[in-house]
């Protein structure tokens, strides 16, 4: 594995360059903020909407997306997956020049070939692991958020300095950025919201619904699950000193219960099911579906959320977060 830090980067590789972010959403601010403050010159472009009106609030050179790839020489795409081919066929593609770059967060559009740029283009990804508003917080606290950086097209020489120098602007080579692939970085991140994400979110509700079944107070069943906040502080021990060494700030009847029944709860066999979820992100079978949904304008997708926020877990959620905040 290769990692890059600090010295790995040379921002002067974009001091010559305009870095045009394209899309001043969540991510999009928080690492337009980052590079400009790391000296970089960046404008952004935008539809007329309140992102809009808070680029321009910020201080930023704010234009439409047309004017801003012919401006930029490094053009950022920030905006959702769903609706990035088409800014990228109507927006940036017919204003495209050699020797600018690309630069994606998320390399879905590029893996799949849904967005397939031209030959004297660079195409990059630097991928925060890490919303926007964390990768804006760690920066302005010194550190940084760690990424993925890949190159998929190197059209002039240049596409890994600029990728370097973008990790760095935004404060990921702080942390470390590794060296990753577009497929690398899609699969597994679509497996961990196809396959981890799910069993979790779905564990918490079954076993919501289980002990309230058995007469458990609703808000005393959220506040053992997640709602006092504990679940969290484990993720970030996790993180921290790592999965099971983490197990020692927890009481040996804790530490027992969770090694010995871990694998009754879900038995190895488990795995062809995880291993089935991988080969359909793989051969392409989710991002197929996907698109088929979007095209049909989401129908599959607003009832599933319907059913979601229906569920009454949002409804003892509200009430113990009132009592939260009452004490």
């Amino acid at each position: 594995m290769q990692i890059y830090y600090d010295a790995d980067a040379d921002l002067g590789t974009l001091g010559n360059k305009t870095v045009a972010v394209v899309g001043y959403g969540n991510q999009g601010r928080a690492q337009g903020l980052n590079m400009r403050d790391s000296g970089v010159e960046v404008i952004v472009g935008n539809v007329q909407d309140e992102s809009f009106e808070r680029a321009v609030a910020d201080g930023f050179t704010a234009m439409p997306i047309a004017e801003a790839a012919r401006a930029g020489d490094v053009l950022c795409l920030f905006v959702p997956d769903e609706v990035q081919q088409v800014v990228y066929r109507q927006e940036l593609e017919p204003h495209l020049r050699a020797g600018q770059t690309l630069n994606f967060a998320h390399g879905y559009n590029i893996h799949y070939r849904l967005i397939r740029p031209p030959e004297e283009v660079n195409v990059i990804m630097v991928a925060p692991r890490m919303i926007g508003v964390g990768v804006r917080e760690r920066f302005l606290a010194g550190s940084g958020a760690p990424a993925f950086v890949a190159v998929q097209q190197d059209a002039d020489g240049q596409a890994w300095p600029v990728a370097l120098a973008v990790a760095k602007a935004i404060g990921a080579t702080r942390a470390g950025a590794i060296r990753s692939t577009f497929a690398e970085e899609t699969e597994m991140d679509h497996f961990m919201e196809q396959a981890v994400w799910p069993v979790i979110m779905r564990l918490l509700t079954l076993t919501y619904e289980l002990l309230v079944e058995e007469g458990f107070q609703p808000e005393a069943v959220l506040m053992e699950l997640y709602g006092s906040g504990e679940a969290a502080q484990v993720f970030e021990e996790m993180a921290r000193v790592g999965l099971f060494r983490q197990m020692s700030f927890h009481s040996q009847t804790s530490q027992y219960g969770t090694l010995s029944r871990g694998p009754r709860v879900l038995p190895d066999a488990f795995k062809s099911t995880l291993a089935g979820i991988l080969e359909e992100i793989r051969a392409g079978v989710f991002a197929q579906e996907w698109e088929a949904e979007r095209e049909a304008g989401y129908p599959v997708f607003e009832r599933l959320k319907a059913e979601a926020l229906a569920h009454e877990i949002n409804q003892v959620e509200e009430r113990l977060q009132e009592i939260m905040q009452a004490t």
